[in-house]
Order: structure tokens, then sequence, then C-alpha cells
């Protein structure tokens, strides 16, 4: 008899515990959720099944309170060759090639273990992008935590940056970009968001879809360890001290095997033998089979007992949950096991067939001759119960959850109505603030720690062109400031001479059972759709994280967007500082009295108030035209995109960010009639520096495209920044600017370590 005839009715496995409504409640079942499996079932569920069922329907894997919401982004565009629902998102750049891409989180992992929490979610983010057939060329990261005075704070940003550099370092692909921010919302919470980009040609792309009748599943990679387990249910809880005894959870990565993983990978892929590959990432074995198994129509049998491991007992509901590093699925074409064992063998690593491909429609896990799991058809994963939170804006303060104070209350403070600070007399002194803000301050002592020219192919690093970096308003309007989120980083894309063509996003949010936050997410989500559809970049896939909690509320509403575009002559690519005395500086876009929500209010007044900037999508759409033309056109020598801290920071960035070489300014807008704070720090949507021997060039191009355009100023060789705006004058030797740009953050991080010792 073989395994795909084993009968059934499962029967309980000798020596696991009773189903009880306490086991049940420990595994994240709900009540409802527990009767809709026991109708699927017919019977009392295993305590295996009650396993894999706690794992494919948590918030991390099944998007119960999302999916609804995430169905209205716009997903399909001419180029996107892959959407969502499998890896990673691939769309074609041209002459056959395609690139694919992914943003994931690794948030509860990274707050436990900051180390091995970070370095983990870099190595699934990277198989996510090899399981579609891409080499990865590139990692970014988007990163946040608390207020850094504090120690813990100091401890996870330690943990996590080397957790990111040690992983991407040994697998050999370059860190090219990234963010990182602070705020007190995320001290007991840091969210840690990790994106890779692969290249491939366009007939390399796989898929993860089970097919082919009687084809065998082979386990392929490291063994199946005890770490992880229960990680996705760990992803779909809030944090909360009772969290520290967690830590068996959270996995250990091993890059090395990465890499030779990442290799003998694309060979199978290449060689013929196999008909789909998927990580086994989070619930490890039961998510990446079941899920594959849905993808195809197809039924599976899994023999846990042939699956390698690496600790002697382990029982069927620990290798099916384990979330061990470096592992994969594959389903190989009949008779050619051993093939792609002599492939993996080369690569000095472990194939066995563990399982087939079944016509009968049923997802069952054997112990050898036993039952242990048996699901029908594919209805584990798509009888998942879906859920329509009350979405409600709060309007009033409630004290034990700071997450629901008065939004509307603070959306309709006055900003202009805060008093300046005796300081503020001095603008050069409020811009030195800003530039030494965690928040804008150069990011050196992080990106020095990863290898961002490994493999040659890196044009412009870290720091030295704009990247898909954004300052969210989510807080305070969660749909503009999504709009904001997308529109930004389209320009960041722009002003390095890219085209924009699609994103990823990771979407981290707090309890969606909460009104308010799940009102913040339904909006942000909503937002980020209006600007997707207004600037032509389909959402090609991403990640939601949820219950970013702690005892003292929710993390600020962060939903990340990592965009794709495509340059078409390298030699155009264009970074953000002044390079050229005597060049001229154009301002694209309008400055507005708009001051809520900045940095600004952040950093000198400790305030987040007043309504975000307004953005409009369709000139956010004209403003990328012109750029992708104006830089294509090779007349602009750079670009920077007036963000966080608003024109002042902006311009100053431009001589100072790179310390080696800086080049003074001076601009002046004289007939700028906003007040003094709106003018410098005010951060107004819509903006770009630039830098070009040809003024009329680029604003012909700008005119031509119904863009606001004015020459402002003159880069100047001498060591100085002179902004004048309205009458009021900033002027700032340029070495005071960039002591408080480039060393705020060493400096934090020097405190810390002499408190340690």
């Amino acid at each position: 008899m073989t395994a795909a005839a084993v009968p059934s009715p499962v029967a309980p496995r000798p020596g696991d515990p009773e189903i009880t409504p306490a086991l049940v409640a420990e595994h994240g079942i709900t009540p409802f959720e527990y009767e809709k499996l026991v109708a699927m079932l017919g019977r009392t569920p295993t305590f295996t099944e009650l396993g894999i069922v706690s794992a494919l329907w948590s918030e991390h894997c099944s998007y119960k309170h999302s999916r609804p919401v995430l169905k209205t982004l716009p997903t399909q565009a001419p180029h996107v060759l892959q959407g969502p629902g499998e890896n990673a998102g691939v769309i074609s750049v041209g002459d056959g090639l395609a690139v694919a891409f992914k943003i994931e989180s690794h948030n509860h992992p990274s707050a436990v273990e900051p180390y091995q929490g970070a370095a983990t979610g870099v190595g699934g983010i990277l198989r996510d992008v090899f399981t579609m057939g891409a080499r990865p060329i590139a990692m970014l990261n988007s990163l946040r935590f608390g207020n850094p005075e504090s120690a813990r704070v100091r401890w996870l940003l330690a943990g996590v940056v080397k957790g990111i550099g040690d992983y991407g370092n040994c697998v050999g692909v370059p860190t090219v970009a990234g963010d990182v921010m602070f705020d007190a919302s995320y001290e007991g919470n840091p969210l840690v968001n990790a994106m890779c980009v692969g290249l491939m040609r366009e007939e390399e792309l796989i898929t993860a879809k089970a097919q082919g009748i009687g084809n065998p599943i082979l386990a392929v990679g490291a063994r199946t360890g005890r770490d992880g387990i229960h990680g996705a249910s760990f992803a779909s809880e809030d944090l909360s001290e009772e969290n520290e005894a967690k830590r068996p959870r959270v996995q250990v990565g091993d890059p090395f095997t990465e890499k030779l993983l990442l290799e003998a990978s694309l060979e199978l892929i290449r060689s013929g033998h196999i008909v789909a590959i998927q990580d086994m990432g989070a619930a490890g074995l039961t998510s990446s089979s079941a899920e594959m198994a849905e993808r195809g129509d197809v039924g599976v049998v899994i023999d846990v007992t042939k699956v390698p491991v690496r600790e002697p007992g382990m029982t069927p509901y620990e290798i099916l949950l384990s979330e061990s590093q470096e592992r994969m699925l594959v389903v190989a074409k009949q008779g050619h096991e051993a093939a792609v064992q002599a492939i993996l063998h080369r690569w000095h690593l472990e194939a066995e067939v563990i399982g087939e491909v079944i016509a009968e429609p049923v997802y069952r896990v054997m112990e050898g001759d036993r039952v242990v799991a048996e699901f029908p058809g594919t209805r584990l994963v798509t009888d998942c119960p879906q859920y329509h939170p009350e979405a409600r804006e709060s309007a009033q303060y409630h004290p034990e959850a700071r997450e629901s104070a008065a939004i509307v209350a603070l959306r309709a403070r006055d900003p202009h109505a805060v008093a300046p600070r005796a300081e503020e007399a001095d603008p050069a002194w409020t811009l030195a603030q800003l530039l030494s803000s965690p928040t804008v301050a150069s990011k050196r002592w992080i990106t020095r720690q990863y290898d961002s020219q490994v493999r040659t192919s890196t044009v412009a690093g870290p720091g030295a062109a704009d990247a898909a970096i954004v300052r969210l308003y989510v807080y305070l309007d969660p749909r503009t400031g999504a709009r904001i989120a997308v529109a930004e980083a389209a320009r960041n894309v722009a002003c390095t001479g890219a085209r924009p063509l699609a994103i990823t996003n990771n979407l981290n949010f707090g309890n969606p059972k909460k009104p308010d936050v799940f009102f913040q997410f339904r909006e942000a989500v909503h937002g980020m759709g209006d600007a997707c559809r207004a600037l032509g970049t389909p959402v090609t896939g991403g990640n939601v994280s949820l219950y970013n909690e702690n005892p003292q509320g929710a993390v600020f509403p962060t939903p990340t967007v990592g965009m794709v575009g495509l340059i078409d002559d390298v030699a155009h690519a264009t970074r953000m500082t002044f390079t050229t005395p005597g060049d001229a500086i154009i301002l694209l876009g309008e400055t507005k009295d708009e001051l809520g929500g900045s940095e600004y209010l952040s950093r000198v007044h400790g305030l987040t108030i007043g309504a975000p900037p307004s953005v409009d999508l369709e000139g956010e759409r004209r403003l990328v035209e012109t750029l992708v033309e104006a830089i294509g056109s090779g007349v602009v020598r750079s670009a920077h995109d007036c963000s966080e801290g608003g024109l002042a920071v902006a311009l100053a960035e431009c001589c100072v960010a790179d310390r080696d070489a800086m080049c003074g300014a001076e601009v002046r807008i004289d007939d700028l009639a906003l007040p003094m704070r709106s003018a410098f720090f005010g951060e107004s949507q819509g903006r770009v520096l630039l830098s070009t021997a040809e003024p009329d060039r680029v604003l012909a191009v700008a005119a031509r495209h119904g863009v606001p355009a004015r020459r402002v100023g003159t880069v100047r060789a001498d060591p100085v920044l002179v902004l004048s705006l309205g009458g009021t004058t900033l002027e700032s030797p340029l070495a005071p600017l960039a002591a408080a740009f480039h060393d705020a953050i060493p400096m934090l991080m020097t405190r810390a370590a002499t408190a340690a010792a």
C-alpha cells in the first residue's frame, strides 16, 4: 500500500496531549475558528492538526483581517509578469530581462533577539527572490526604533544592524539603500523590514505550484531543528513581557549555507529537473507544502519520518512547524530525484524525498504508517475565515491606549500657534537641530557595516542618491500619509533618473481588532492604491505585519514602500550632492504654508500635530516625467527630494552629505510670502532641488510638463550655506552643519558603549 492510499479516519497519536478548550486557546484559535475546523474535518482534530491550523490560520500566514482590504490595490500592468500570491513579484524590464523583488518584516523576532531576528529576516527575503529564478543583486532595509537615548533601543539598533550586515555580507549581496527612523512609539516593538531585488531572464521564471501526479516532493537544504517553532503564531500576537520566554521560537541563521542554497536552487531551476520550488518560511514545512498544493489544486502526502532532522526524537508537530532556516521544498519531475540530489550534493546540501503529489484531493501527513494529519482538498488554505473588523477613527483619548489618542484633535491643532523657542531666532540653530535628529542625520555608522559594493554592480551606494525613504504622516491622516509614502518613493526613484515601475509594500500596524487601528490600516491601503493608480506603479506583492504592540500601545502606523524603477542609461544615474561650483540650482515644485506632521515640530517641540501636507498625485506624475526626461537628456548634475526637515534640510544635505567633497550654496527666494518656519522647515510635497550647468534646458522640460520651476541659486566653491527665504536669511559655515549631520548617531552609539563599559 502506498502512502497515498492510506485509509482514514485519523487517530490520535500516542503521547500527544488531549484536545481541550485551554489547549485550543493556547494555540491562538478562537472558538468560532475551532468550530469551523471541526466542521471541516467532521471530527475532533489531532494535536498535529491543531498545530497546523494555528500556524496557517494565524494572521501572519492567512492575512485573515487584511486580505479583503488588500484586494482593492492595483496589481496589474503590461510589464507585470507575476503579481501578488507568489514568493515575490516579477516585472519585465526589457531585452528579455525581468526583476523579482519583495519586502518582508521580521519585527517580533527582532524585538526579542535583534541579531538573529534581523539576520534571518534577510535570509528569508533572499530565498523569496531566488525561488522565483532570480539572482539577488541588491538588498535594502527599512528600520524603526524608539528613542535612541534609551539603552535598550541602542542595544536593539546595534544587534539589528550587525545581524543585517553579517548575513548579507556573508551571502555576498550588496545592501545599497534603506532608511532608519526613531520615535518613542517603537520603543518596545522595533520594525525590521528587509527588501531584496533580483535579476533574471523572463523564461527562467518559476512558481511555487505543485503539479504532476506522482511527482516527488523533496526537502532541500539544511536539516530541520526545533528553532522557530510557532514563529508564525508568535508574529500574530501583541508583544508583552511574557514574550521574553519565547526566544526559542526565533530562528538561527547560517548565511554560508544560504549562499550554497542560493547557487544550488538557481542551478536546479535551470536544470529542468523540477516543476516548483518554495521557501520553508513562516510555518515551515506546513505552509510551503499546503500552499503549493492549493496553488496547483492537487493533493499531497508528506512523511515526516523522511524529513532530515538535526535533533533526535522530534515529533510530527515539531517537524511540521519548525522554522529552521535555509530550507526549501521542491517538486521534482518523476524519475529525476537522483539528478536533483546530485545537484544538491555537489553544493554540500541534502535533498531527500519526503512525499509526492497525489490525485486524491487531500492534504495528508504521515509518520511512517500512521496518519497524523489529514485535511480535505485544499480547504486547509481556502477555508481560513476572513474578518471585516470595525473601522473607526478615534476622537477621544484613552489613557490606557496611546494609539487611541484624540487623532482628530491632534490633526486639527494649528502648528503655527506653537510658540518658537528663543534659540529659533537664528534659523541656523534650528537647521543644526534638524540635521542632528537621528531620523535625518547621516546613517553612515550603520551603512558602513554593510557591504554595498560586493559583485561590483553598485552605481550609487547608501547615502549617495535618493532612495525609497519615506517620512510618513499616516498617524495624523492615514489616507493622505500613504499617498505621500508612494509619491515620495516615486520622487526618490525619479531623482536618480529612473522611471518608477512598481512597488512592494510592508504594512506595519497594531492590533487589527481595535477599530482605530483597523481604520488606520484600511485608509492607508486605500491611499496607497490611490497613488499607485495615479503613478502607474502596481503593487506586485508585499507583507502585512500586524499586532505590532507592546504594553505601552501600538507603534505608529508604518506602511513601508519599496519601489523599483528602470534607468535607460546608467551613465545618467544621478546623485544627490552638489559637485560643481557655478552650477545653477533649480527648485521644482511649490513651497506652501504647511507645517503639520513635520520633523521640525517633532524634533524642536516634541509635537506630532497638524494636518499633513497636501499631495497632488497628478502633479507628482508630471514631476516624475520631468525628472526622467531632464536627467535622461544628460543636463542634470544632482537631484534631491525635499522631505524630512523641508527645504533648508534638503539644501544642507546637498552640500554636506559627501563630507569629503563638500560644496557650498547660495539660494534666495525673497518673494516667498510665507511664515519663516513654513518656508524653511515645512514639508510641502512635490519638490526637488536640482543642480545643472544648463538651467534653461531644465526649465524648458519642466514647463513642457506643467511643473512649477525656478532658478533659485548657485553652487559655491566656498564652504558656506546661504539660504534667504521671504526676507529672512540663514547663513552658516558648512563645518558645523556637517558635524551635526554626520556625527549625531556615532556619538549616540559611543555614549552607549561608554555606559556599557
